[in-house]
Formats: C-alpha cells, structure tokens, sequence
C-alpha cells in the first residue's frame, strides 16, 4: 500500500464528484454516491489500495451507485404517477382564506395553533417544547382563534357582498 486512503481521498474526491457531478446533473447526488463508493474501499483499503487502478475501482462504485439511485428513483416515479389520480383539484376559497389568515398571525401564535389544532399536542405539550408556561400557550391559543375569528368573518363579508376575496 503506497499511499494512504487519507491521501487518496483527499487527492480524489474532488475530481471524482466533478465527474459524477456532470454525469447525474445533481451536485448533491454525486457528492453521496463518491462518499458511499469512498467508503465501501475504506473498509477494504488493504485490498483495494494494491490494485493498479483504485480509483477506477471507487469510480466505478460511485457510477454504479448513481445508475442504481437512478433506477430506483424512477421505478418510484412510475409508481407514483400510477397512484394519482387523474386531476387533483386546488384548494377552495375557504382553505385559501385560511392560510392567508393564519400567515397574518404572530409566528408564537400561528406555531401554537399548528401544534394544538394539527399536530393534537395539549396545551402542556406545547408549553414544553417552546419553553413557556401553559397559561402562555393558553393565551396564544385564545388571542389566535380571536384574531382568526374576526379575519375569516371579514373575509365571508367580503364575499357576500360580492367584494374580491
């Protein structure tokens, strides 16, 4: 073993990503793929280290690592496509008015409603995990379906009286 796969790796990697890089269009991908292939020759660097091309070794590892994600990915796409059904359809009006709504609430409040009405978390729960008191959480939650009540009432106005939404 002449050099060490500290060296090696260092000497490659680079060059190696860049190949893979070109090849899956992905930077991301081909970064994973030479990691995993560095790796699988880490493990048996005594055996691969003596070859006459080890990094051909580890490239081919690493493409062979790409083209099966490929498949995967794909065979998961086709899949997929299959499952849909043929048109989904948008959100409502309501829905919409509602996210608009929910986004104009403060950040504290709109996490606690997400976490309480969503998520099913007590009061207690997440008074815990944002790091405040329950009667906090209470109050968020309190000020929240006021501020929400209030907004989606101007909102159905509106839309009564023929005013754009």
């Amino acid at each position: 073993m002449s050099t060490s796969f500290d060296d090696f790796y260092s000497a490659h990697f680079g060059g190696l990503v860049a190949q893979l890089r070109a090849g899956t269009n992905d930077l991301a991908e081909a970064q994973d793929v030479v990691q995993e292939a560095f790796c699988r020759a880490w493990g048996r660097w005594d055996r691969v280290g003596r070859y006459e091309d080890p990094l051909g070794w580890i490239r081919r590892v690493a493409w062979n690592l790409a083209i099966s994600r490929w498949r995967r990915s794909r065979t998961a796409l086709r899949f997929l496509a299959g499952q849909r059904p043929a048109q989904v359809p948008g959100p409502g009006p309501e829905r919409l008015d509602l996210d608009a709504a929910l986004a104009r609430l403060p950040l504290k409040q709109r996490r606690a409603v997400a976490l309480h009405y969503l998520a099913g978390l007590t009061t207690a729960e997440i008074a815990r995990e944002c790091g405040v008191s329950d009667s906090t959480v209470r109050s968020w939650l309190h000020r929240a379906r006021a501020a929400l009540m209030k907004d989606l009432s101007n909102s159905t106005e509106e839309a009564d009286h023929g005013y754009p939404r």
